[in-house]
């Protein structure tokens, strides 16, 4: 044995080979935390004295290669001081570079997941030989960071500097075929002659049959790009990149800065560009709100693991009531989560609408080739139309996705109950209704429960699981688990009107309200908080969602919490919006008017009749600064999202935080509402909050935020 390590081991192979295999003990994965980067450093350095070695096989014995760093240990690094963060990453480089100046050809045999760091390790090999379900790429960016183990300084001298910033600058996951078309990697071979595959490369490469000492020094010499070159491939590339990522993302760009700034100096040098960059993002609020969202969405999958534990298998799943929404659900079901789906409505029109959305769906996967036309027809058959009860028999769970009506639903649910097996699960997509309430109208409340998708079904990651009174812990265990496997992120909520999510949006709509009955213009505010983060703001929000939706989800909120959401006046715009038959794109005016562009998609148009709509509601138009918009926006959501954690509805920060970015898309830079509100201070909150003391209670911090405020206390630890 040459080296062994917990995490790691080398040994010889055939004589004058070694095999460095990544095998952490402690985890089901490989990854780089210190203590591994630490056994690594002192296996290249056994490897470099080791004497009469031919050549260097690096393979892996989970069923993935590396997933990447130890973000655990982020945070932790991101509160050094620049000298020891910068000894810390140079100790980490000279692993990797090590590895690269080793005087004999280096293969890497990449299988499953290369990422971040598991690809930075195989770039400082001379080659890569890929498995078929490789997936590789460096998605650091995502997090607000750039590479940081030689990834921006390698990957540009191999593949060039324009595929290089799209790499690292998209942080996408490739395919292999994508990888070795890039040349990332060198070839790709079936998983079960992937070891002996690398391994006659490598004996190849020892025996001159491939030039490894050309593509070591190519490694690590300055990029073949003459100053015009680089100057017009990386100013090109800014320019594009800072249009997508926006300015609340600064890792993008910074990416492509650094292999600028880099690119006509030799390896080392460039690394100290890297880590200079690497410790500027590292710093910024951005960066630790980012990785705060990784951790926050590894603890909720923790929480949705164990509340599914106990969970009957789903075989066959129903859909009652088809439509845009049935038709999102049966798609998910078939698509994502393999699992076979009734969907039934009252007449064909509307099952052929639900079957045409999963068909529409579909077919954007073959378009962009995600899957092919057999596999199209395979699942679109996995949905079946039904305009009879009796069908439903069969299914492990059903869910009701009708129009949102108390009275409507208790009916349905009534006669669905009579069709349907005891034990089979029963869920509404109630999206605001009391679960409580609902299950009144079963004789078997305790197999009833909520599943609330948001829409449009296939792009939101969001599922909530609402608890009424008498659910089974059997109930939610069976749909948290459906929802996993649908590929959604469930969250297991209380019931209560608006449950988690809406809940907390209208308070939001409702200072919107308030704006709009002082005058404040609605494009203005859009814009605002655009700007603040939001993906669009609250009257394109409103149009998108539909207004006769939020008038009718607005009165049952006001109703299950008169003392906050109660109109403060005697008609919001939304009434009055409502009462005029503006409902938004579903019928192309709201806030907006809508008229389809070239590619026939609905465009957004200022519509003037809005602005005298507000001057006859407001007895004119007022203009108000950014700041006192955000507050009359964000104060009201904040306080909601306290009163649901201190109410029970869910348990933990990490819920309400992830179910906000997830559900609503609360800007992922900001951390969710508690870390946002952790940043502010929650004693400058109250204070501002105050401002707003004539609002009455939709403006009044809770009790604990203001003992919390008085004591220094934070939401979160980290």
């Amino acid at each position: 044995m040459i080296y062994e390590g917990s995490n790691l081991h080398c040994r010889r192979i055939e004589g004058d080979y070694a095999e460095l295999v990544l095998d952490r003990q402690d985890d089901k994965i490989n990854k780089f935390d210190q203590h591994t980067l630490r056994q690594l450093g002192e296996a290249v350095h056994a490897i470099a004295t080791e004497p009469g070695l031919r050549g260097l096989l690096i393979t892996s014995n989970k069923d993935s290669f590396v997933v990447g760093a130890d973000i655990t240990e982020f945070l932790g690094m991101f509160t050094l001081d620049e000298g020891p963060f910068m000894e810390g990453l140079k100790a980490a480089h000279s692993v990797f570079n090590g590895l690269e100046d080793l005087d004999i050809p280096t293969v890497c045999a990449i299988n499953g997941f290369a990422l971040g760091g598991g690809l930075e390790i195989a770039l400082a090999c001379d080659f890569r030989v890929a498995g078929p379900k490789a997936k590789v790429g460096l998605p650091e960016t995502k997090l607000g960071i750039i590479p940081g183990f030689g990834g921006t300084t390698r990957l540009p001298r191999m593949i060039g500097a324009d595929n290089a910033a799209q790499w690292i600058a998209g942080a996408k996951e490739y395919k292999p075929e994508a990888a070795m078309k890039d040349g990332v990697v060198d070839a790709v071979v079936a998983d079960d002659k992937l070891r002996d595959a690398s391994l006659k490369l490598l004996k190849q490469a020892a025996d001159g049959v491939f030039d490894w000492r050309a593509r070591k020094e190519e490694k690590k010499g300055p990029l073949k790009l003459n100053m015009t070159e680089a100057m017009m491939s990386f100013e090109t590339a800014k320019g594009m990149i800072k249009q997508k990522a926006g300015k609340h993302y600064p890792a993008p760009v910074k990416a492509v800065q650094v292999m600028q700034a880099a690119c006509n100096k030799k390896r080392d040098e460039a690394q100290e560009v890297e880590m200079k960059g690497f410790y500027d993002m590292a710093k910024t609020d951005v960066a630790a709100n980012l990785v705060g969202i990784f951790l926050n969405d590894q603890a909720l999958k923790k929480i949705s693991k164990e509340h599914g534990k106990d969970a009957k298998d789903v075989k066959v799943a129903g859909v009652l009531g088809a439509g845009i929404m049935g038709g999102g659900i049966a798609y998910q079901s078939a698509s994502r989560g393999k699992t076979p789906v009734i969907m039934k409505d009252i007449v064909p029109e509307a099952l052929q609408l639900g079957l045409g959305e999963a068909s529409k769906l579909l077919g954007k996967l073959v378009k962009r080739g995600k899957i092919d036309a057999a596999a199209m027809a395979t699942q679109l058959n996995m949905i079946a139309p039904t305009l009879s009860y009796n069908d439903m028999a069969g299914a492990d769970i059903i869910i009701e996705a009708i129009v949102e009506n108390e009275k409507i639903k208790k009916s349905v649910l009534a006669e669905l109950e009579t069709y349907t097996r005891d034990d089979a699960v029963i869920a509404s997509n109630t999206s605001t209704i009391s679960i409580t309430l609902l299950s009144e109208a079963l004789k078997k409340p305790e197999r009833f429960v909520g599943m609330h998708f948001f829409n449009p079904v296939h792009k939101m990651p969001l599922v909530e699981v609402i608890r009424g009174e008498k659910t089974s812990d059997e109930a939610i265990a069976t749909t948290v688990a459906y929802a996993q496997k649908m590929g959604k992120n469930p969250i297991v909520v209380n019931d209560c009107p608006g449950f988690l999510v809406n809940r907390i949006l209208f308070p939001y709509f409702a200072g919107f309200g308030i704006l709009l009955g002082k005058g404040a213009d609605h494009v203005k505010v859009d814009k605002v908080m655009e700007g603040f983060g939001w993906p669009m703001g609250p009257a394109y929000l409103s149009d998108v969602v539909g207004i006769d939706t939020s008038y009718k989800a607005g009165q049952v909120m006001a109703a299950g919490f008169p003392d906050r959401l109660a109109s403060l006046s005697d008609k919001t715009m939304i009434d009055i919006m409502y009462e005029k038959g503006r409902y938004g794109q579903k019928n192309d005016v709201g806030f907006y008017r809508y008229e389809l562009d070239r590619k026939g998609r609905q465009k957004k148009i200022v519509d003037e009749t809005t602005y005298d709509m507000i001057k006859e509601h407001a007895g004119g138009m007022n203009d108000f600064d950014d700041q006192t918009i955000i507050d009359h926006m964000m104060i009201p959501m904040i306080i909601e999202a306290a009163r649901c954690l201190e109410d029970g509805i869910v348990s933990t920060p990490t819920e309400v935080d992830m179910g906000l970015v997830f559900g609503l898309g609360f800007p992922p830079f900001r951390g969710g509402a508690f870390k946002y509100v952790d940043a502010i201070g929650l004693d400058n909150f109250c204070e501002s909050a105050e401002k707003y003391a004539d609002y009455g209670n939709l403006y009044k911090p809770t009790e604990r935020m203001k003992a919390m405020a008085a004591s220094g206390e934070k939401y979160y630890k980290f």
